[in-house]
């Protein structure tokens, strides 16, 4: 039994202080075990399954390394930035950032997010004016280097957040760009919920001997959150959504697509059927993406439609739901879905609706879970099928059905008579009109004409 507390992990009293105010009581166990190492300057490759307290790991003991050069002076120069926190996506960049904010709310430390989607130049005046710690999304950040709004030559601490998915995301040339650029002597962390081999090769060419931390085996779900794949034709899947968000379980459902498309076409959908939902997904602006992730949390929305790339960068206390419309083609995505439910000890449901044409990603997923899910044929009701013609009664004319038979073009009976030629006159003879070859050739001037 884990009997550490946040005052054993020998947390500043500020730092204490905000924990507390936020209701945080005792360390989880990637906490437990991550603070420690990082205070003691260790490079650290952390493994834990979502939602078990990754950003407060990381979060803490930066604060606590970087708060002696904390001051409350107004000068840029005092608030160089001294902790660098990339992260795959703009949501996940808010709410690490947010978290930051809430730990480090009795000291001089201050932080600010950076991430696209938005004008870089609402962000530029913010970092002019100085900040020791900057979470950032790998693009948004090449921006601010390219316009030199930002320096790094002061970093620290590095951390790589969801590295996974920032390898998915094709971030290995920016991640590259960025490392090159910060200085050689720093401490760097790297924090996931998977660590495939990738990842693990990733990790040797900025890592120093980094201690592992794996608090849960490789890619595990948690064991309250309960599964179900429903077998269904693709046709049928949207009649069984409906179905299951009729239920008295679904009272906030996250629903997951694999395409924008398919997001916004499903979101139209529901709401047409008196269906609170709203979608998010990448060709959204910030606000609206905002707001409807606000709107959820809030109750004012029951049903978010994400694609995977808003899997990452949802925390949402007390999820009973998650529905995989359409599973992913990458099994690891599975995981992250799915561990959008069942966080902090809370039980979850994660359905996952698969036709025949994705039996196939179902097989990677259990696999790669080492876990067989409970799987039932769905039964789906088609409301919307056409009703069935009702049967004659004895007062009433039976009529039969024909199959229409296609119109005949009309027939002439003039193609039926035999051929007879027609005799014709002889055409008089016409007196040709004289060309321009019949008329008298002009002589021949003497100098040509051929001597005998």
């Amino acid at each position: 039994m884990n009997t550490v507390s946040f005052a054993d992990l020998k947390l500043a009293p500020e730092i204490l202080k905000a924990l507390t105010e936020a209701g945080y009581t005792t360390p989880t166990p990637i906490q437990a075990q991550a603070i420690p190492a990082v205070l003691d300057d260790q490079d650290l490759m952390a493994g834990a399954q979502t939602g078990t307290g990754k950003t407060a790991a990381f979060a803490l003991p930066i604060l606590q390394k970087l708060l002696p050069h904390a001051s409350a002076s107004t000068s840029p120069a005092r608030h160089p930035v001294r902790a660098l926190i990339l992260v795959p996506t703009r949501e996940l960049a808010v709410q690490v950032e947010e978290s930051v904010k809430g730990y480090a709310k009795y000291t001089n430390l201050r932080s600010l997010v950076v991430y696209g989607g938005v004008d870089i130049r609402t962000q530029t005046p913010h970092l002019k004016t100085g900040v020791e710690i900057l979470v950032a999304t790998p693009g948004r950040l090449l921006d601010h280097i390219e316009q030199k709004t930002v320096q790094l030559n002061m970093v620290q601490m590095l951390v790589l957040d969801e590295a996974d998915r920032m390898l998915d995301m094709g971030f290995m040339p920016a991640l590259k760009r960025i490392l090159v650029l910060l200085p050689r002597r720093r401490q760097s962390l790297m924090f996931s919920a998977t660590f495939s081999d990738e990842i693990k090769k990733l990790s040797e060419d900025f890592l120093i001997y980094p201690t592992l931390i794996e608090v849960a085996r490789s890619n595990a779900l948690a064991e309250n959150i309960t599964q179900k794949v429903y077998l269904v034709e693709q046709a049928d899947k949207h009649a069984l959504l409906a179905q299951l968000l009729r239920g008295d379980d679904a009272k906030q459902v996250i629903v997951f697509t694999k395409t924008k498309l398919t997001a916004s076409r499903l979101a139209r959908q529901l709401q047409r059927e008196g269906v609170s939902a709203d979608a998010i997904h990448g060709d959204k602006s910030q606000l609206e993406r905002q707001q409807a992730l606000e709107s959820f949390k809030q109750g004012k929305v029951s049903v978010l439609i994400a694609t995977d790339v808003a899997a990452r960068g949802l925390d949402i206390d007390h999820l009973p739901m998650v529905i995989n419309y359409e599973i992913p083609h990458a099994a690891e995505d599975y995981v992250h879905r799915i561990g959008r439910t069942g966080r902090a000890g809370a039980s979850g449901k994660a359905f996952s609706l698969v036709s025949p044409e994705e039996e196939k990603y179902l097989v990677e997923i259990e696999k790669l879970i080492k876990t067989t899910i409970e799987k039932e044929t769905a039964v789906v009701p088609h409301t919307h099928a056409r009703p069935a013609r009702p049967a004659a009664t004895a007062n009433e004319p039976h009529h039969t059905y024909h199959k229409p038979v296609a119109n005949k073009p009309a027939h002439d009976p003039w193609f039926d008579q035999p051929y007879i030629p027609k005799v014709t006159e002889p055409a008089p003879p016409t007196t040709r009109p004289a060309f321009a070859l019949d008329k008298p050739k002009a002589p021949i001037p003497a100098l040509f004409r051929r001597s005998n």
